[in-house]
């Protein structure tokens, strides 16, 4: 993959992102994203839909400058590479973003679509290793990995943890006990109770070796929740999810909600002795089911 090729990979997610959330149309997404990001910016775009069913042609363009891609060596398919440019979205503090992109293709036919997404503090992702050539290093998914937890294992043991509390791989923050903690007092509210589980994700994961022998990995994972209200209650879906209802609409004091979650984490190396570290999260509810 060159950069030419991969500078014509960002612009057309850039035009494509545009295009989708200027008409609001979620057949779009497809055509430039895959996998977890692909599920996420769908369903947003069709709950916007249900809102402005018009489109939104005021939407302010995304454009990118310096941009950088890193390129592993890979064999065979699927391939992958990952995009980083500074965007012209600013984050609270006023200061320009730079957007992560995990692009891949699956065939030599495929176009390059955005898998992952992600944002790190301070504009900067772990240093990555590379060759004399330039080439980062593609972290296999299996037991050979070289890692605490094996990337291709990485959304069960996430799965498994948010569900019991239980495995160290994961070091303390708010995506690990602080979101275990946040859901415990959310659970049992005045007249509601709801029920969380979390699932692994099919969705292959990505993983590039770090210079301190780790990785940076992205990967994601499934929540589901049910919240029961009391009888004879009845729960309203906010309007902002109004498009993601599935089945005909009706008065019920049970909902069910699907979540996708994308993450990105660094993971030590075996034996050093440290732990999964989140750098950033990103989620977004794709379905809304009454019971």
């Amino acid at each position: 993959m060159s950069k030419a090729e991969g500078a014509k990979a960002l612009d057309r997610f850039a035009d494509g992102f545009n295009k989708a959330n200027r008409q609001l149309d979620p057949k779009l997404n497809p055509s430039f994203e895959a996998g977890p990001l692909l599920a996420i910016d769908q369903a947003g775009i069709k709950a916007a839909q249900a809102l402005r069913p018009q489109g939104n042609p005021g939407f302010p363009a995304l454009t990118f400058k310096d941009a950088h891609f890193t390129v592993p060596k890979q064999k065979g398919w699927p391939k992958y590479f990952l995009a980083d440019a500074l965007s012209n979205r600013k984050d609270a503090s006023g200061q320009s973003t730079r957007w992560f992109l995990v692009f891949g293709r699956d065939g030599v036919g495929e176009k390059w679509r955005a898998q992952y997404f992600a944002q790190f503090p301070g504009n900067k992702a772990p240093e990555l290793k590379t060759d004399e050539n330039g080439y980062a290093e593609a972290v296999p998914a299996g037991a050979t990995s070289g890692l605490t937890v094996d990337p291709g294992k990485l959304s069960r043991r996430y799965a498994d943890y948010l569900n019991t509390g239980k495995g160290g791989a994961f070091a303390s923050g708010p995506n690990t006990d602080g979101w275990r903690e946040r859901r415990a007092k959310d659970s049992h509210q005045l007249g509601a109770r709801i029920l969380w589980e979390d699932t692994a994700s099919e969705a292959p994961p990505v993983a590039l070796r770090t210079t301190d022998g780790g990785a940076l990995v992205f990967f994601s994972t499934f929540y589901h929740q049910q919240k029961t209200v009391s009888e004879g209650s009845v729960i309203t879906v906010p309007a902002g999810l109004q498009g993601l209802v599935e089945g005909p609409q009706k008065k019920t004091n049970r909902m069910a909600f699907t979540t996708v979650s994308a993450q990105a984490v660094t993971v030590p190396a075996k034996g050093s002795g440290g732990k999964v570290v989140f750098l950033n999260r990103r989620e977004g509810k794709t379905a809304v089911k009454p019971l």
